[in-house]
């Protein structure tokens, strides 16, 4: 019997942030692949060993977590005022299904360096000292950021001192700028609050009427207060991702959630869209241990923040969430504003299961509707491994 041979596929193997996944450039991609479809989820899952009804993606790059079933394609840019393109695929573990459906910012971190070392920025931009600023066109959600890549000797520095909650080891720092980061793709409403509310009441069977405050920023992204639905917001993973009802229960509030932000149109549609939008609940401030062992005291922190990620407790902070919860702060009478205290914010620390988090956000009102000009934040990004990925002959086509 004949089998089917592995063929090799150039690629980057990259952490960003608190996150790391699989980097492609468009053009080291079977040509079937290049374009979305079929083809590409297809490859994208091989890659990543997906599914896997073990939950272990063994037989492939991911790391059963949500943290690292992740896939990049990046290309030169043919928008103006931009360098590259950034598409960001989150690959589920144990079904056959890549979402498009938004943004990773710890990856974004991550995008920059991999543009720069792959050649994708014109050399003139590129300064042998100093500060490369990159120009990112994210195109899952058809937004701008700004990253700004230390260089050493013309090569991209990535050891440094930059210590971020989540990571094992210090490295250098990346800024990122998200820029009018008010989600804007198809189905999000066109609007910061798509229902036109800060707080609502959301109507979620089984569960009972909840405040949320709903938000397309960075991500998509509802937030509740801990203490409605029996949380501290001191939670780490172990509380919550061993408690069956527990997920049910968060996966009921995005679906009720999504459908009153236009996100969907009917509650079976949520199956479609598993990595938007997200569910955070929030806190006053309040000492506790991170993961790590580190102690957080009340004094460290002005909010307290947990966030699901397909389907499980995030084990840090997605990056796009930080945004969401940078902006939500900045604007007054928000539930993340109203537990960090209250009044206008340009920066809020956070608290999450590893540790803290700072994001800042200018918010400005006009005629009676908020806007958001720019988030930023810090991230750190490292090369793990480059070369070659192997897939079977037929995972591309």
């Amino acid at each position: 019997m004949a089998y089917a041979p592995q063929i090799r596929i150039a690629a980057t193997y990259m952490r960003g942030g608190t996150s790391k996944g699989v980097f492609f450039r468009l053009d080291d991609l079977p040509e079937a692949a290049r374009v979305p479809g079929a083809a590409r989820d297809a490859l994208f899952l091989r890659v990543i060993g997906s599914p896997d009804p073990y939950g272990k993606q063994i037989d492939g790059m991911g790391g059963a977590t949500s943290s690292t079933s992740k896939t990049v394609i990046v290309s030169r840019s043919t928008r103006p005022g931009h360098d590259v393109d950034y598409l960001f695929g989150q690959v589920s573990i144990d079904k056959p299904f890549v979402d498009w459906s938004g943004n990773c910012g710890n990856l974004s971190a991550a995008v920059g360096p991999f543009a720069i070392a792959n050649g994708l920025i014109d050399p003139e931009r590129v300064p042998d000292d100093g500060i490369a600023v990159v120009r990112v066109w994210q195109a899952n959600i058809g937004k701008t950021i700004i990253a700004h890549v230390p260089m050493t000797r013309g090569a991209v520095q990535e050891t440094g001192d930059f210590e971020l909650d989540g990571v094992t080891f210090p490295a250098a720092e990346v800024q990122l700028e998200f820029l009018d980061p008010a989600a804007d793709e198809e189905g999000a409403g066109g609007a910061m609050f798509p229902t036109g509310q800060l707080v609502d009441d959301l109507e979620v069977p089984g569960i009972g009427t909840l405040k949320a405050t709903m938000i397309n920023a960075g991500i998509p992204t509802i937030f509740v207060n801990a203490d409605a639905i029996g949380y501290t917001g001191t939670e780490l993973q172990d509380a919550i991702n061993g408690d069956d009802a527990a997920l049910r229960r968060f996966e009921t509030i995005r679906a009720y959630g999504a459908l009153r932000m236009g996100l969907i149109a009917s509650l079976d549609d949520i199956a479609k869209r598993q990595h938007t939008p997200k569910v955070a609940f929030v806190a006053p401030p309040a000492a506790y241990v991170a993961s790590s062992g580190k102690r957080i005291g009340a004094e460290d922190v002005d909010v307290l923040v947990r966030a699901m990620s397909m389907g499980k407790l995030h084990h840090a902070m997605m990056g796009t969430a930080a945004v969401a919860i940078g902006t939500a702060a900045a604007i007054p009478g928000t539930l993340v504003n109203l537990a960090a205290g209250g009044g206008k914010l340009r920066e809020v620390r956070f608290g999450h299961p590893s540790g803290t988090l700072r994001v800042g956000a200018e918010a400005v009102e006009a005629d009676g509707e908020w806007k958001v000009t720019k988030a930023i934040m810090s991230r750190s990004a490292r090369v793990l491994m480059e070369g070659k990925v192997r897939v079977p002959v037929g995972s591309e086509a």
